[in-house]
């Protein structure tokens, strides 16, 4: 805390001026005051400031420099180190009182004195006044000067002691008028006190200088007789004019002295170095910044700390003391220089009243320490280096055994930073640790905390990298239940191992039977179950110890020389035989116990304990302090990894999903077998795998993962073509995987997906329902690709010999992938048929030497039909192809009509509308039929040429020869009719494909649409056409009619094409001999009939037949 006093002395400026002249100087003189301050430090008695004016800070900047020079002037100061005796500071004025000297100008001939004769006197202020300085020149300039003055006094008589004089006594610059100094002068002598005022500067004797100086009054001061015993205290008198406002003070102290061990001596860093043994004692009260000994100080004083409450007796000197060793150590101080510190140190202002609870807690901070009542005293005890000094396993707990926690990842920080005060700027400064692996994988996760009392950056950076590592490493905690004779035993802070079976996955402790001090005879020898079920049994390996808790509760750990039938034969004795069922615990290089430190001992209804405790490893200390690597203890045989599956291979196969076929890779493996076991040469160890991790990547993509329990086998969905990376692991009970994996293949299973072309369609017939249609059949397909979402592609080539897919064409709608069945144009030539599948692949096409060669196609003659009358044919070929043309173009070297091509690429489509059409005169019913020939080609013959893949090349060998592989392409003929006159403005039917179709028109008109599906492909039209043929037809009647005698006129239901055919049968209804008849008139709409007997008309009955072509539409 600090108090603020007045200043010492005041004064201001009156009077007039005159005229200001351009030459005239500044008034450049203000009446002088200063500061008083009193500022408490701390409670004494401290050691005081380290290095005096150097340790006091005005605004952050240091009183007085390194070099010995001062950046303030006129500051001074008196400091108390709060000794119960300590003297007062004269700064605060309790009287001060006014008086006049009676004179007036002090000339230099003529020192002016005055006398103190009160005792009680403690200073007096010299009040100077100057009524102007300044001089005049001969050119009327006017200047600043100076007077100078010295003050002395003289004690009871003796000699005067000049106090004032030189530059505190000069008085400098330019004012026109009143200015004022008061010089204090504190008395420290017998009275009565004589103090003279002398000038130094001769006097003027011209009008044009002016220094004359005044001492009128002074002011006799009684200070304060406070003395503020056991408070360190610093006054401070600073001159008001170099600060706005009171300044800011920072001093560097060594603060309060404490006592500490007789044995121990300060070092210069505040820390203690010990020699000997200690006994108890503690010596003089000496400064330090040992942590251990400053909190010893703070719960034994009755001043400021809990002496009302402890005494020393209360306190256990020896925990203390083992503390303060380990805070004193030097370690490096993290620089990078080489240079070390002590392990923790103490520097800190505690300023507030705060709970007790809550200080001795923050100081405990400071060093890893933590108080707790035992045995009647408090001590403490501290996170350094242990060694374990009780045994706790299934044994030894109660139910339900040990449960364990940790925090949660979200909750670790990743960077933590510590804010502490750094010396050298007189600030807070910050120093951060991060973990830049867990910063990686989990984020920024950012904690803030206070290095309380540290003035160290690496003090602060070894506590941030503590905070890390406590958070992300030791972050588990157990809690179980003891026993009473167990829980008496334990304290807070004490290390403790756990041989839990759950987590080392075999029994490595239990209760004696009987024991000696080198043999032990334990409960049982069984460790754990095989993946079979089997018991195993311990064993005896090179190396192995067995700890004991003895009768005293302490343990010891000697090494095992042999175990047989359950007896350990020790290569050491124990110092006394272990009681017969306490606790043992038999450890190897591979198993090891955990190791905790005790947090709490809670006693439960006076009948057992609940013990808490934190995950600990033995060398997190020089992991934060030196950055070595973190031991690891083997405390666990679930970490061995397990055998990695036998027998790995892999299926591929095709199957259905809501309708859809998709591919799958069925993965199997086996889970049982047997290896050669290793602790029983010449025996197998059968092993049983419950869990496999099975993973798996498509072409260096990222992997997926299932695991799996339980099961042989594994089905990867939704697989496509490619190389596919699949390794399957064991994993232990404990979640841990096989060190290796076991493939189906090396380096990858090599996956078609639905790649593979269809099978060949096989079982092709063809069975004619009319004379213009036919069912074709085929076997159903195979593959589940072309039965769900498939196609059954159906061409015909006019060919019946060699007819291949390349110079067929579409001749129907293609069938779904399920049929087996399609209604088709009977044409003369040959069917073919390919499956599709739904990705667009279609069967292979084979060759005329295979096999299946005759299954996949079917040839045949048109049977023959019933008469008909070819009405109509057009042949575009014989007219080279003269029609118009849209994206089409006639290929003499072809002769051939095809898709036009630019920049290499042939057109997707074009049309071609036939040069020729025909008109029957009349609209009839007629058979029309399709000429049609074509062949796919690919257009260039060179490799360059192709933008296809590869991979779709059948044969390099037929490029631009034998285009086996050229599929692309299609050609359709289509046709329209009307049955207007074609000459006059006819109506038109929508052009409408066809192949043998039965038609109505009168006239038609036909067009060609070339396709291809691959630029590269082109198709090549070498004869197209159309035939138009009427059937034949009979109009008949089966009831007589009768003429009369004259001649008898009959008309056709529907004219013919031509003149049909015409039958006459008389009938015997009347019938003579001689009738004749005479038929007239014979057209396509009907005849004329006369009946004659002779040759006289007659009048006769009979039924007739016309037989001819067409049946006109009207």
């Amino acid at each position: 805390m600090s108090k603020i006093l007045g200043s010492g002395g005041g004064g201001g400026k009156g009077g007039g001026g005159g005229d200001r002249s351009p030459t005239e100087a500044k008034d450049n003189l203000d009446s002088k005051s200063f500061a008083r301050v009193l500022d408490v430090i701390g409670e004494g008695e401290i050691q005081g400031l380290e290095n005096g004016a150097k340790s006091i800070f005005l605004n952050n900047t240091p009183l007085q420099a390194s070099d010995g020079s001062f950046n303030f002037k006129d500051v001074s100061f008196e400091a108390r180190t709060g000794t119960s005796s300590q003297t007062t500071i004269p700064i605060t004025r309790d009287v001060a009182t006014t008086k006049s000297t009676g004179f007036s100008t002090v000339p230099q001939a003529q020192p002016k004195v005055i006398q103190i004769t009160d005792s009680d006197v403690d200073a007096v202020s010299i009040q100077i006044t100057v009524p102007v300085l300044q001089k005049f020149t001969d050119e009327g300039d006017i200047f600043g000067t100076s007077v100078e003055l010295a003050i002395a006094v003289q004690y009871q008589g003796g000699s005067y002691q000049t106090v004032v004089s030189g530059n505190k006594g000069t008085i400098s610059g330019r004012t026109p008028d009143t200015y004022l100094r008061d010089y204090l002068i504190n008395l420290s002598g017998n009275f009565p006190v004589n103090i003279r005022v002398t000038r130094i500067t001769p006097d003027s004797s011209s009008s044009k200088l002016s220094n004359a100086f005044q001492f009128n009054t002074y002011v006799e001061i009684k200070y304060d007789k406070l003395t503020y015993p056991n408070t360190a205290l610093i006054g401070l008198k600073v001159d008001a004019e170099q600060f706005s406002s009171i300044p800011t003070r920072k001093y560097l102290i060594k603060g309060t002295k404490v006592k500490i061990p007789h044995n121990a001596t300060v070092n210069a860093d505040g820390s203690l170095s010990y020699s000997g043994v200690f006994n108890g004692t503690l010596g003089a009260a000496q400064w330090t910044n040992d942590p251990a000994w400053c909190l010893y100080d703070l719960l034994t004083s009755s001043r400021y700390g809990l002496g009302d409450h402890l005494t020393e007796a209360d306190l256990d000197k020896f925990s203390f003391y083992t503390a303060s060793v380990y805070c004193s150590t030097q370690v490096d101080d993290g620089t990078g220089t080489g240079s070390t510190e002590p392990r923790f140190s103490c520097n800190v202002s505690l300023q507030n009243q705060q709970e007790a609870y809550n200080v001795v807690n923050q100081m405990c901070s400071v060093f890893r320490a933590m108080p707790l009542w035992s045995a009647g005293s408090l001590s403490i005890t501290q996170d350094a280096p242990k060694d374990p000094t009780y045994l706790f396993s299934l044994a030894n707990v109660l139910e339900p055994g040990f449960s364990y926690s940790n925090v949660s990842q979200k909750q670790r920080p990743t960077v933590v930073i510590a804010k502490y005060l750094d010396m050298d700027l007189r600030d807070i400064n910050y120093v951060e640790q991060i973990d830049t692996a867990s910063q990686a994988r989990y984020g920024t996760v950012i904690k803030n905390i206070d290095s309380f009392a540290c003035t160290s950056r690496g003090q602060a950076s070894r506590l941030a990298k503590w905070m890390l590592y406590m958070s992300n490493v030791e972050r588990n905690v157990v809690t179980f239940s003891t026993a009473i004779d167990a829980g008496v035993v334990v304290r807070p802070g004490q290390v403790i191992e756990i041989a839990d079976p759950m987590i080392s996955g075999e029994r490595r402790c239990g209760r004696i039977e009987s024991a000696t001090t080198n043999t032990v005879t334990i409960d049982t020898t069984f460790a754990k179950k095989d993946t079979t079920g089997s018991d195993v049994d311990l064993v005896y390996v090179i190396g192995s110890t067995l700890s004991c808790v003895l009768p005293d509760g302490s343990v010891e750990e000697k090494t095992v020389s042999g175990l047989n039938n359950g007896v350990f034969s020790l290569g050491q004795h124990f110092s006394t035989a272990p009681n017969p069922n306490s606790v043992w615990l038999y450890q190897t290089n591979d198993i090891q116990a955990s190791t905790w430190r005790v947090l709490t001992v809670e006693e439960k209804d006076r009948a057992f304990y609940s013990i808490t405790a934190s995950e600990y490893n033995e060398g997190k200390y020089n992991h934060v302090e030196n950055g070595i690597a973190l031991p690891k203890r083997d405390i666990t045989n679930l970490d061995e990894p397990p055998e990695p599956p036998k027998s790995v291979r892999a299926t591929e196969v095709i199957y259905e999903n809501t309708g859809i076929a998709r591919t799958k890779i069925i993965v199997n493996w086996v889970t049982d077998f047997t290896i050669p076991n290793p602790l029983k040469p010449g025996e197998l160890k059968s092993i049983h795998i419950d869990k496999v991790y099975i993973r798996w990547r498509l072409q260096n993509g990222n992997y997926d993962s299932r695991t799996i329990e339980n099961s042989k086998s594994f089905e990867i969905l939704d697989t496509v073509a490619g190389n596919y990376e699949i390794e399957v692991f064991s994993v232990s009970s404990s979640g841990l995987r096989s060190t290796t994996g076991q493939s189906p293949a090396s380096p990858f299973f090599v996956a078609k997906g639905k790649t593979d072309p269809p099978s060949n369609v096989s079982g092709v017939s063809l069975l004619p329902i009319d004379e213009t249609s036919a069912i074709l059949s085929w076997n159903r397909a195979t593959e589940l690709d072309v039965l769900l979402g498939g196609k059954t592609l159906i061409r015909h080539s006019s060919k019946t010999s060699q007819a291949q897919w390349q110079n067929a064409q579409n001749i129907v709608v293609a069938a779904a992938g399920n049929q087996t069945q399609k209604i088709v144009p009977l044409l003369a030539g040959t069917y073919l048929i390919k499956f599709e599948d739904d990705g667009g692949r279609q069967s292979p096409s084979p060759g005329s030497t295979d096999s299946a060669w005759n299954n996949t196609r079917v040839t045949t003659n048109l049977p023959a039909p019933s008469q008909r009358l070819v009405v109509g044919t057009v042949d575009e070929h014989t007219a080279n192809f003269t029609g118009s043309k849209s994206n089409t173009v006639y290929d003499s070297s072809l002769d051939a009509l095809k898709l036009t091509v630019t920049n290499n690429a042939t057109a997707t489509s074009g049309e071609y509308i036939f040069a020729n059409s025909i008109d029957l005169g009349q609209a009839y019913d007629v058979n029309l039929r399709k000429v049609l020939e074509a062949n796919t080609f690919y257009t260039a013959t060179l490799w360059d040429s192709r933008t296809d893949l590869i991979d779709t090349w059948g044969s390099i060998d037929t490029i631009g020869s034998a285009n086996a592989n050229a599929t692309k392409g299609n050609a359709a003929v289509y046709v329209r009719s009307t049955n207007d006159n074609p000459s006059g403005s006819p109506t038109w039917s929508a052009y409408k494909e066809f192949s043998n179709v039965l038609i109505t028109g009168r006239a038609f008109q036909f067009k060609a649409i070339l396709t291809s599906s691959d630029t590269t492909q082109n198709i090549a039209v070498t004869e197209l056409g159309a035939t138009l043929e009427l059937q034949g037809r009979t109009e008949s009647i089966s009831t007589p009619v009768t003429t009369g005698s004259s001649q008898y006129t009959v008309s056709f239901s529907k004219p013919f094409k031509q003149t049909p055919n015409i039958v006459i049968t008389q009938t015997s209804n009347g019938q003579q001999s001689g009738d004749r008849f005479v038929l007239a008139n014979e057209s396509r709409t009907g005849f004329q009939i006369s009946w004659f007997n002779g040759n006289a008309a007659a009048a006769r009955s009979f039924v007739w037949a016309a037989s001819g072509f067409g049946k006109e539409v009207t």
